[in-house]
């Protein structure tokens, strides 16, 4: 299994839009332990409690809160930050939300990146990684799993953003000369996720009220990937563009394994409510909106060209993300628990 290297990041100058998220939180705070300079640029953390507070974030690398749709304050951190390499993870990232308020999706993930990236024309870092997502691709819902050639479409506000947010970032790239690459994951889980209609989320805080979880799809398929690993992929693809390897695709999928079995929605659920120590108590509640019931990506490229691998595969990170939210449960010092993973990749105990 290839990691990132210390040395590689040692002292150097990293921007990661988005810090005070899910995703955003555990992708500075290791970036923080290879040694960069992180500045975050973002909001507010969007939920209470979040991994980024829990984990004292702030403590460990330059915290800036700016709207990404701010005409001056984006480029003033970026100028600030001078960053070398650019993380940019900001956006509306919930589904429902998107159909709730189209506008302001498209605004953030569309617009805001354009707003990024422009700021950064001015001095252009070595590598910049724009992450988006595994609903870029035109579904069909026959389960097929999306290569990173395929074509890209979008049928819901969030997705079809997400897909316009690629474009911005090809044409930055391929008119402005950017290192611009983008990095589509999987359905993102782990220790510290509290976003409102996300499947771990919710079944932790169901358990929490002594409460029904709501489930709409039951049998629905994702590509659950652990947060662990898709950030260590995220680091190492910036690695790769700094280096300019021969033959590095602008584009790569991050997720289970070719030969991976999928997970259902309910049995994932369920092995997440036992591990946390209760089982799963449910009620079924159809989506008044359209939701594909299958979804997966082929993640060979990422494999093939660098080296990425999964150290929480399938069932491992359900059990690994549910460790975590237990230590909560019972206590536990989150901040030093979440530096002791950050720091030690091959530690796979309560992450």
């Amino acid at each position: 299994m290839i990691t990132a290297s210390p040395r590689f990041w040692r002292d150097r100058r990293v921007l990661v839009t988005g810090h005070t998220g899910f995703k955003g939180s555990w992708l500075a705070l290791r970036l923080a332990a290879l040694g960069a300079v992180v500045t975050g640029l973002a909001l507010d953390p969007p939920t209470r409690p979040s991994h980024f507070e829990l984990a004292g974030v702030a403590s460990r690398i330059r915290d800036r809160r700016v709207d990404l749709r701010d005409a001056a304050g984006v480029p003033h951190v970026v100028s600030e930050a001078e960053p070398e390499v650019v993380f940019h993870l900001a956006a509306q990232a919930l589904v429902r939300a998107g159909y709730e308020q189209p506008l302001e999706t498209l605004d953030i993930n569309v617009q805001g990146s354009a707003r990024l990236f422009e700021a950064l024309r001015a001095k252009p870092p070595a590598a910049i990684v724009a992450v988006t997502s595994d609903k870029v691709y035109l579904n069909d819902d026959l389960g097929r799993a999306f290569r990173e050639d395929d074509p890209l479409g979008g049928a819901d506000p969030y997705s079809g953003s997400k897909s316009a947010a690629e474009m911005v970032a090809r044409l930055y790239r391929e008119s402005f000369g950017l290192p611009l690459a983008t990095a589509r994951a999987g359905n993102v889980i782990g220790g510290g996720d509290f976003a409102p209609d996300r499947l771990l989320p919710d079944v932790w805080r169901a358990q929490q009220a002594k409460t029904q979880l709501v489930l709409r799809r039951p049998q629905a398929t994702r590509p659950w990937s652990h947060v662990l690993d898709i950030v260590e992929g995220y680091i190492l693809y910036a690695e790769a563009l700094v280096e300019k390897r021969a033959g590095l695709p602008a584009a790569l999928n991050f997720g289970p394994a070719p030969d991976a079995a999928p997970l259902t929605v309910i049995d994932t659920a369920t092995l997440f409510a036992e591990t946390l120590g209760a089982p799963l108590d449910w009620r079924l509640d159809p989506s008044p909106y359209a939701e594909k019931s299958q979804l997966a990506i082929d993640s060979s490229l990422a494999r093939a060209t660098l080296g990425w691998s999964e150290r929480f595969p399938g069932r491992e990170g359900v059990k690994a993300a549910a460790d975590w939210q237990r230590a909560q449960n019972d206590g536990a010092d989150l901040a030093a628990l979440s530096a002791s993973l950050v720091a030690e990749p091959g530690n796979v105990a309560a992450a």
